[in-house]
Order: structure tokens, then C-alpha cells, then sequence
């Protein structure tokens, strides 16, 4: 698959045009915290029918029984899912994280593993946007290290478990409705594979909370460099009662907690890689209109080679990224992993990548692109993100050399 088909590229416009007359509008308030991102979240989704393709895709699963953990969208179509995030992300990266977190790693989550009566009363009402979801993995003092360090314990007891600890930088937290939170119970000694980290012992299970559950509190938003329209916080859990029913696929899962945390991760770095797509796109939109308009000694600063090398290298950036996703659709579509080498490689690369050419682009508006407010500005300070969360630039090398050793 080299490009998206012409139906997939006239949807992509759509969303372009919708992005830019409904969204860009409200990006300044919403990044100053002044306009909740949900209400426009839920237009888009009630615009696009995103509710009636989630009815429609549960459905499809009640009557088949299929997984829709082999494909890349939790059952939905993998190119369309990156369409929509990166076009989002041309605009607000932001809006664009809060609604991935919420569709695809609590809703894509629970659709991946929940059991059928999960699905109806959890996944759905946050697939349709009549409720917003949270995925709360990392806890202070865990964050690469998120399974071998993780303090959050649920305990058995008669009829369900009883949940303490807490969790950190979690994305919608001020606001979710439903939370999907990781815990560790009794079970087998292990080592994390991702980390590498000591043994464990004890397994760790993906529970769903609802925010009100006695003992459920949230902190409020976080402030934070980037990805200021997206709200991030603290989760608080003080022995939480919840039901046998809320442990996530129930005790016969097939796999752990590790296992669907894994899972999710890899939809997140999915997403990331459109994200970061649409990051580079824009940046290099900016600058180029920015390069043909400025005149210095009496001409326009595109004819000046060092500005066409930065343009050069943002187009080289976004030419590479594309083909990448194209290869990620591809697996999704074909139900094929990419090993934990290429999908490492492909986030370190799109990472870095998304930075450094969303400041090429600050350094070709000059003055203009560094003020604040401006969309390159906002761009760089989001991309920035991409280097940390889901396994940062290090774990990611780390993982590259790791096996490449390994298969020497």
C-alpha cells in the first residue's frame, strides 16, 4: 500500500475541512484551558458517525465472534483511524491525544479483551463519546520500569477486589468517566521483558473504575510544557470495591495484565506514527508559506539555499514517515506484528523527526514562528511529548540493540 485509496483521501478532506472551520477556531482556548475539548470532541464523532461505526463494529463481533485485536483499529479501519489522528494533529495535537486515549487505548483496550457483557456496558458508552475514557498504566517513580515497579495492588476478596494506589500523568484523568487501571495481584514470579527489571512477583490485571466508585478521586489538570489542550492527571485509589465483573476479559483471560497494557502500547505508538505525520505536515505548510511571503534584500527567503536545505529536510522527514505508516496499515490490514526492532525504530524515528522539523519550521518564521501562539510553536512543544511517552527515545534504543544482539 503506497497512498491512501481516493475514498480514503475524500474523507481526508472532509475532516481537513471540518478540522479548519470547527476546531482551529477554538484551539487558542482550549490550549489556554479556557473550552473543554469534549464538547467538539463529541461534533466530530456525532459528524463523522463515529457513534453508529462503533454500534456497528460491536455488532459485527457479537454476531462473528471475531477479535479485533489482529487488527490495528480495535475492529475499525486502521487507514481511517490514522487519517483522522493526523489531520487532528495538523490542528491540535492536544485534541488529537485526549481523543486517541480515549477511543483507542481505554475503548480499543476493552474492545480487545473485555468480555461481550464488557464491551455492551463499558467500551460502547466511551466509543460513542457519551462518556470519556482514561488508561492508567504509569505511577510516580514508574515510568519505563512501568511493570517491575508498579505499587498499585488489588486484593481478592468476596465478590471482587479491592483496588489501592495510584497513578500518574494519565491522560483525560481530571475528567474521564471510566478508567482502565493496572494493578498488581497475586501470581507467578516474572521479569518485565520490556524493561528488563528485577522479578515482579506479583502479575498485574487491567480493571475497569468508574470515577464513581467510593474511593475514586482525581487531581486536577497538570500543567505542563506541550499538549496543554489535553487534560493530564493524577488518579487516586483508596481501597476501591469493584466487582469480579470489572476485571478486564475475567478470570479465565487468556495472558495478563502485561499482555493487554503491551497490547495498547503498541496501538498508542500506532497512533503516534500519524500523529507525528501530521505534525511534520503542517510544519512544513507553515514554513513554506511563511518562506514564499517573506521578502529580505528584496526577495523571498525561499530562494535562499539554507532555508530551501530546511524545507528540503522537513519534506525528506514527512516523505519517510508516510511510507512508514503506509507499512504499519499494511500489517495491521494483513494481521501481521511488526517486530518490537521495527515498531521501536519507526517510533524513534517519527519522534525525533516530528521536533526537529517543527523547529526547522520556528527557525524559518524567525521572530513570527517563536512568538507564542503561533502554530509552529504549539507544534514543537507537542511533538516533544513523542520523545517521552509510550517508551522514551532511550527505552526505544535500547530495544532496537537489544535485539539486534540477539538475533547475532
Amino acid at each position: 500500500m503506497l497512498d491512501f485509496t481516493e475514498e480514503q483521501q475524500m474523507a481526508q478532506k472532509a475532516i481537513r475541512a471540518w478540522c479548519a472551520q470547527h476546531l482551529e477556531p477554538k484551539v487558542p482556548a482550549m490550549e489556554a484551558g479556557e473550552l473543554s475539548i469534549y464538547p467538539a470532541m463529541r461534533e466530530m464523532a456525532a459528524v463523522f458517525g463515529i457513534p453508529d461505526i462503533a454500534r456497528a463494529v460491536l455488532a459485527r463481533q457479537r454476531a462473528s465472534g471475531e477479535s479485533p485485536e489482529r487488527k490495528g483499529g480495535g475492529g475499525y479501519d486502521s487507514a481511517m483511524i490514522a487519517i483522522l489522528h493526523m489531520e487532528l494533529s495538523r490542528v491540535c495535537p492536544g485534541f488529537a491525544l485526549s481523543f486517541g486515549a480515549t477511543m483507542g487505548l481505554f475503548g480499543g483496550a476493552v474492545m480487545a479483551r473485555g468480555t461481550p457483557e464488557q464491551k455492551e456496558r463499558w467500551a460502547l458508552p466511551v466509543l460513542t463519546f457519551e462518556k470519556i475514557g482514561a488508561w492508567g498504566l504509569t505511577e510516580p517513580g514508574a515510568g519505563s520500569d512501568a511493570f517491575g515497579s508498579m505499587k498499585t495492588r488489588a486484593r481478592k476478596v468476596d465478590g471482587g477486589y479491592r483496588l489501592t494506589g495510584s497513578k500518574t500523568l494519565i491522560t483525560n484523568a481530571p475528567y474521564a468517566d471510566t478508567f482502565l487501571v493496572y494493578a498488581r495481584m497475586p501470581g507467578a514470579e516474572d521479569h518485565d521483558p520490556e524493561g528488563g527489571g528485577a522479578p515482579a512477583g506479583r502479575e498485574p490485571r487491567a480493571f475497569i473504575v468508574e470515577r464513581s466508585d467510593a474511593g475514586v478521586t482525581t487531581g486536577p489538570p497538570m500543567k505542563k510544557m506541550g499538549m496543554q489542550s489535553s487534560p493530564t492527571g493524577e488518579i487516586f485509589l483508596d481501597d476501591v470495591f469493584v466487582g469480579d465483573d470489572r476485571l478486564l476479559g475475567g478470570e479465565r483471560a487468556a495472558g495478563s495484565g502485561r499482555d493487554a497494557a503491551k497490547s495498547s502500547l503498541n496501538q498508542e505508538r500506532f497512533a503516534m506514527t500519524s500523529m507525528c505525520l501530521g505534525i511534520v505536515d503542517r510544519s512544513l505548510e507553515e514554513a513554506l508559506k511563511y518562506a514564499k511571503s517573506r521578502t529580505q534584500w528584496g526577495k523571498p527567503i525561499a530562494t535562499f539555499q539554507l532555508v530551501q536545505e530546511k524545507l528540503a529536510r522537513i519534506e525528506t522527514a514527512r516523505t519517510l514517515m508516510h511510507a512508514l505508516l503506509m507499512r504499519q496499515i499494511e500489517a495491521a490490514r494483513e494481521g501481521a506484528a511488526l517486530s518490537q526492532r521495527e515498531a521501536s525504530a519507526t517510533k524513534l524515528y517519527c519522534a525525533r523527526m516530528a521536533t526537529e522539523c517543527a523547529l526547522d519550521a520556528i527557525q524559518v518564521l524567525g521572530g513570527a514562528g517563536y512568538m507564542s501562539g503561533s502554530v509552529v510553536e504549539m507544534l514543537a512543544r507537542d511533538a516533544k511529548l513523542f520523545q517521552i511517552g509510550g517508551g522514551t527515545d532511550e527505552i526505544q534504543v535500547l530495544r532496537i540493540a537489544r535485539e539486534l544482539l540477539e538475533r547475532g
